[in-house]
């Protein structure tokens, strides 16, 4: 059962990950925008469910049962990508040089670890 829910949430969360691509491109941004607003969501959701199975919070799924699996390993771990923001990373270095790419490197780290600080403070405080 355990795997068909990381099976399931993988699916899911690629999915997500991709169309939120195909928005992005339809703005006319950078794909690394796309990448980008994937990774902090994904972060977000996944320190939401750490904080919660670590506090015991009534209705939210504890770390062995299938829903975490499916939502936190599957679904975060499909959604968020660390092979695309490296691609994207060094994608912005050749066009758009060390500025961009280096920019994309901390807007993303202070995003996703600043999104997960404060989902994990207001979680951990409920």
């Amino acid at each position: 059962m355990n795997f068909l829910a990381v099976f399931i949430g993988g699916g899911l969360g690629s999915l997500a990950r991709y169309s939120i691509g195909l928005g992005i491109k339809k703005l006319g941004w950078l794909s690394a925008a796309g990448t980008l607003v994937s990774n902090v969501l994904a972060s977000a959701l996944l320190l939401a469910l750490l904080a919660h199975a670590a506090a015991g919070t009534q209705g939210w799924p504890a770390k062995t049962q299938p829903a975490f699996l499916l939502l936190a390993v599957g679904f975060c771990g499909a959604f968020s990508t660390f092979s695309t923001f490296a691609a994207d990373t060094l994608s912005l270095h050749a066009s758009h040089g060390v500025i961009w790419s280096a920019a994309n490197v901390a807007v993303n780290l202070i995003l996703c670890l600043g999104v997960g600080y404060f989902i994990w403070s207001a979680s951990s405080a409920a």
